[in-house]
Order: C-alpha cells, then structure tokens, then sequence
C-alpha cells in the first residue's frame, strides 16, 4: 500500500469528526453505501497491516465525508480496536518512500474518530495516550506539510473531547498537556490558537492544579499576553482584555507584566469607548487590584492619573446601575467596579507612599461618596428574597469598606440602613455555610473562575465590624444597633470565632482576618462597656462573654505573637469587671483568680529597667515584646491599668491577691532602679493609681509597701497619694 493510500485512509478520523454536528441513522447510511458492511466486516476479519489498510481505504471510499454517524464510528471502532492504533503511534518503521510521521497520523486519526463517541473518549487507552499526544504539538516539522498539520488537528480534536469529559481536565493536566499546550502557543506554529482555547478550558476547569504543574509555563504565556496586549493597536486588544483574567496566577502577578498591562489598560480605559468595550477592561483591572492592590500601578504623574481614572469610571459605572430603578444591573461588572473603589479607598487613606495628591483624594472620595449612595439606595430596595444573592453581599463589602474608614458622611442614610444590615447579617452568620459560599460567588461575579488575592471574608458580620465599631461611639447609630440586637449578634459571633483558636484547633492556619475580627469586636465592647454600662449589665450575653474572657486569657498571655489580642481581651475584661463585680463569678473564683492573675502578667511585663552606656543608673524602657507593638498597645494598656485600679475596691479578693503575685512589690522595685526622668509623666499616674487602691485596700499590701521604700520611692517620684497612704497606720 503506498504512503498516499495510508493519508487516504486517515481521512476517515476527518469523516467521523465533522460528522459530529449531522449524525443521519445507520440504516440511512447503509442504503446510500450497501457495501459498507461487507467493508466493516472485512475490516473485522483482517488478520494483518496489510489488509487492515486495504480495510480501512475500503471503508473510507465507501462512506463519503460527513455520512458516519456514532453508529457507524462505534462499529468501525469495534473492528479496529486500539491495538492497531496503538501500533501506529508507537511504531519507529515506515513503508519505503513514507514519511514517519504519517502512521503516527493515521493512528492520531483513528483516535479522534473514536473520540467522537464520549464514552471512547474516557477509555484507558485513550487517557494513557496523553503523553504521547501531548508530545505531537510541540514536535519539529515542516510546516506546510499537509500530513502532519492534519495530525496536529487529529490531536486537538483528540485533547479537546478529554477535555471535555467530567475527569478529563484532571488526566490532561497529570499528562502533560498543559506544558505543551503553552509552548505549542507560544511557538506560534500551526495550530497555536487551537492550543489557546483548550487552555482557557482547562484553566476554567482546573486553574489551582493547572498552576501548580506547569506555572513557568504558564508564566511564559502571561508574559507573550500581556505583551501582546501592550502592542495592540486593532480589535485584538478587548479579546486579549477577556483572555488575560484567565491567565493570571492564583498567588500574584509577576512584576515583569505589571508595565504591559498597565499601559494596555490605560491605552483602552483613556479612549470614548462603549461599554462592550469597556466592561472587560474594567474587570480586567478588577482582577489585578484584587490581587497586586496598586502594586501594578507606577508612581508617579501617569500612575495617580490612571488610578484616579479608573475609580472614576468604577463610580459612575456604579452609580448608574444602581440608581436607576428598574434597570437590569450587570452584576459581574459592577462587582468589579466595587474592586477598584476599594482600591481607591484604601489609597485615598494611605498616609504614606499614596500614589495619589492630596487634590485626587479629596476629588475621588466625593465620586465614591456619591456611588456609595447609589449602593445604600439599592440595599434599601433589597428584599428578604433576595439577601442570599452573591451581589448583594458584595455590595454590603463596599459599604463596609467605606465605613470601616468614613462614617461623618451620608450619616441619615446609613442609620436607615442599619436595621438592614443587623438582619442581614444575622442571617447570613446563622447560615454559615452559604455566606463561605457567597465569598466564591461573588468572585465569579466578575473574574471567573477564582478568587484572587487575599481571602474576602465569608460572613458578612466580619465585613461590618470596622463601620459599626466607629457606629458605636454615636449616640444614634449605637442606638439603633443596640435596639435591633446587634451586640446579642456580636456576643455570639465573638464566642464562635473564639473557638477557632481555642486549644485542639491549628491556629497556625487561620487567616489573619479571624484575629483582626476578635481585635475589632473587642473595640466594640469597649465602645458599649462606656458608652452603654448599663446594657452590660442587663444583657445576659454579656455575663457569657466575660466567663469566656476568664477562661482564655490565662492561655492567652502565654502564647507568642499574640499579645495585642491579650491586651484586648485583658482590657476588655477588666472594664467589665467593674460593672459585673457582684456577679458570683467574680467573687474569688479559680477563673476569676486566673483571669486577673494573667491581667496583672500582661501588665505587669510591659516595661524593663535597661542600662545605659555612660550612666550609672537604668532607665525605664518597654520590653521587647511589647516595643514594636506599643503604638497599638498603650492605649489598652493605660485604660487596662485604669480597670485593674477600679476593680480592687469592688472585690475584697483581689488585692491580696496581686500581693502574693509580688506585683506592687517589684513595681516598686522596678522605679527604684530607674532615673525618675526617665519615667513620663503618664506612667506616674498609671502606676500610682495602682499602687494606692491597692495599699488603701488592704494592709498586708501597705506592709509589703513599706518593706520596698514605698515611702521612699513615692516620694522621688512626687506620688503623694501613695506616699501619704504608707504614711498611716
């Protein structure tokens, strides 16, 4: 048989493939070609290479392009089997005169014929080819070849039906594939667009176990896009802005692509556009805030004006959805546009190293003020059948992006919205589990199929704390909370999140956002504990939370790198302490002992005697631990001493205590080894107000006093208080 005989007999793999959209019944077939069974049964018995080429040539003749049916193709497929092709593909020995390749076609061809039928195309034999398949896009050949460019064809055709089984993404990628798929693309040889669409499908499939086999693959495609996008000058330039999400890596977007993209974008963005145009344009800078924040965004003149433009036309993108009542809302667009307002607001705060001049943040916050208006607008019309919808939770995120940094403004319309979000959140906190869900849909919304960059939260309540932490220093917002049961739905959230980093759970794997949230609800509380004593006292759930706080802080106190959290929950529990001192829990039990026993370490540990080169005497210094937080931490640690003074006269047990734990004895020890100027005025006053309500309430602690040069101490120190209480009996 020659070798244009076997390049015939590789067409029927052409036949069976374009018969995919026009499959007539077999009888129709037969009646056309009444040969064709007696070719098929030939094809069956053929004992030998040779006849079943002269088989297959038969069969090829007999049923013309586009006449097989699935019928047909599983009939020639039961005749053939995959030994044959087997042999095709791996065979080294062409026929005298005949390319090596085109067995390897023919073979090719017979497999995407059989690949046709779903079923084949998930069979062993099929999926272990992979390997061999993947190697064909990238192999070296003359390009104008006919033979192996129909190869390359048979071999998409082949990939493209794995592909396009349930577990298919999953063997092509343990196969190989995707590596060759991105340097079939970026060879740019025949059939590079082809390799371009199967990996979009494969990356929409699969994107984390795409990555995580071929990313210097992957990277070298984002970088021939992302310079390709630069470059455009035609049509090309919206398909690639489509294209380009798909591509971007789960983690960052490496550095080199930063300056295409971003002169791409402002190429398209800076031009009267419609919004066919426009809209991937601007999810495309979506997914790039989400995930780099404005790390892609140069400094300077260009950059500030790009930014500027882009939350510019995110607010009037958004303002005009969702000021219209009525009008369809295109949800994954304006999702986008709340990505890059949140970028805007996070730059428009930024003291340091803002990309923006002082004129562009005021310019930009009044735009966002006015689209987040617009958002307020659209919640108020948002009905109970709708609150589980993925843009509704992502618009409540903008909104809690907003308040968690302004709250002065658009006041009215946010305390009518409060009752609103108290539910919503409730709800969404009660179902957990679809409010984890929502995070991803949301994601979808616009950059599909994953969420880039940093974890958004998954409930909406922790999307809220910032805004109703400032909410409820003022009077009429912390009302309206308060009267729609927000702090019951804080309690409980702050008791559910606690257990997450309670003994038996790996907090090594939590995400920042628990601790933050733990911080911020602590911020809460002590906003109620002075603002609204009296709801601490007559709420129940707050008698839960301080049981909880004295049961956690002993361990607390111990852990490495969590002191600020410690110093919320001391502080928070010492001030509460005071308005349930009468409470039985109180009253000298073993958690209340080791409650105020880890207070009194986290106070007490905050400061150090340190020698001075040159100087015979110490000076006061924080210790290590605490320096590098204390911008954040003196704030508690000052109201927590505060607390600690207030708490000892309200319970007996308490002075006698500190005393055995030798606090007032090595405090004064402590000022007695330091330069007095060394200790700021501030820090008199604090360790005073201490040290007096603890001699005033109990003279052992006056004794022990004395024994330290309390006098003496107190009087270098100008402490008169104290220096006239260890003066009496």
């Amino acid at each position: 048989m020659s070798c244009c005989d076997l390049a015939a007999a590789g067409q029927l793999g052409k036949a069976g493939i374009m018969a995919s959209d026009c499959e007539p019944a077999l009888n129709q077939a037969e009646s056309r070609n009444p040969t064709l069974e007696r070719y098929l049964g030939a094809l069956r018995e053929a004992k030998n290479d040779s006849e079943q080429f002269a088989a297959l040539l038969l069969v090829t003749k007999a049923v013309k392009a586009g006449d097989i049916d699935a019928k047909t193709r599983r009939r020639i497929f039961d005749a053939v089997g995959f030994t044959f092709p087997n042999r095709l593909l791996t065979t080294k020995e062409a026929p005298d005169g005949c390319p090596d390749h085109v067995l390897r076609a023919l073979g090719v061809a017979l497999l995407a014929c059989f690949c046709s039928d779903p079923e084949l195309a998930v069979h062993p034999q099929v999926l272990n080819k992979i390997p061999i398949l993947s190697t064909f896009l990238t192999a070296r050949g003359d390009p104008d070849d006919a033979a192996r460019r129909s190869m390359i064809d048979d071999t998409y055709q082949c990939l493209t039906a794995v592909a396009g089984t349930p577990r298919g993404p999953r063997h092509l990628i343990a196969g190989g594939t995707v590596s060759a798929l991105c340097q079939a693309y970026l060879g740019h040889g025949y059939g590079f667009d082809q390799a371009l669409a199967l990996l979009v499908g494969l990356l929409a499939a699969a994107e984390t176990q795409c990555w995580k086999e071929a990313e210097p693959d992957l990277l070298a495609v984002l970088r021939g896009l992302s310079e390709d996008f630069q470059k455009a000058e035609d049509a090309s330039k919206f398909e690639l802005c489509q294209l380009l999400p798909l591509f971007l890596p789960p983690t960052t977007v490496p550095p080199e692509c930063h300056r295409d993209l971003q002169a791409g974008l402002a190429r398209i963005l800076g031009s009267k556009l419609s919004s066919w145009q426009r809209n991937p344009a601007l999810k495309l800078a979506a997914r790039l805030a989400h995930a780099c924040g404005s790390d892609w965004i140069p400094a300077g003149s260009s950059g500030s004006k790009f930014l500027a433009l882009l939350v510019n036309l995110a607010c009037v993108e958004v303002r005009l959805a969702l000021e219209e009542t009525g009008t369809e809302v295109k949800e994954d667009v304006v999702t986008a546009c709340y990505a890059l307002m949140e970028l805007g607001i996070q730059e428009c705060t930024r003291c340091e190293q803002s990309l923006l001049k002082e004129p562009q943040k005021v310019q930009l916050v009044s735009v966002m003020k006015e689209a987040i208006g617009a958002v307020i607008h659209y919640l108020l019309q948002v009905g109970s059948e709708k609150q589980k919808e993925p843009f509704v939770f992502a618009s409540v995120r903008i909104l809690g992006a907003w308040l968690a940094e302004e709250t002065s403004s658009l006041r009215k319309e946010v305390c009518q919205l409060l009752p609103f979000l108290v539910r919503y959140a409730k709800t969404l906190y009660e179902e957990a589990e679809e409010a984890n869900d929502l995070t991803q849909q949301v994601a979808n919304l616009a950059i599909p199929p994953t969420t880039p960059g940093p974890t958004w939260p998954g409930d909406a309540l922790r999307l809220l704390l910032p805004g109703w932490c400032h909410l409820t220093v003022e009077d009429g917002p912390r009302e309206i909370l308060i009267k729609e049961g927000a702090p019951s739905l804080l309690c409980k959230y702050f008791l559910q999140q606690w257990e997450l980093t309670s003994p038996g759970h790996d907090t090594s794997v939590l995400p920042d956002s628990v601790e933050i949230g733990l911080q911020t609800c602590c911020h809460i509380f002590l906003n109620l504990v002075v603002t609204a004593p009296g709801l601490i006292k007559r709420d129940a759930c707050f008698t839960s939370l301080m049981n909880t706080l004295m049961t956690s802080l002993p361990a607390l106190v111990q852990q490495q790198g969590r002191l600020l959290l410690a110093a919320n929950v001391a502080t928070l529990g010492l001030l509460m302490a005071r308005l349930l001192s009468t409470s039985p829990a109180l009253q000298g039990t073993p958690a209340s002992r080791g409650f105020f026993a880890a207070a009194i370490l986290f106070l007490s540990q905050s400061h150090v005697a340190r020698a001075t080169p040159g100087s015979d005497q110490a000076v006061l210094a924080l210790s290590p631990e605490y320096e590098g937080i204390w911008a954040d931490l003196q704030e508690l640690w000052f109201l927590g001493m505060q607390a600690f003074t207030g708490c000892v006269p309200l319970l007996p047990w308490l002075a006698p205590a500190a005393l055995r734990s030798r606090w007032p004895q090595e405090l004064l020890q402590l000022l007695g080894s330091v330069s007095p100027n060394s200790v700021k005025p501030e820090m008199v006053a604090a360790y005073q107000g201490v040290l007096v309500e603890l001699a005033r309430a109990n003279r052992l602690c006056r004794e022990a006093m004395r024994l330290q040069a309390g006098e003496e101490t107190a009087s270098h120190y100008r402490m008169a208080a104290l220096e006239q209480c260890l003066s009496e009996p």
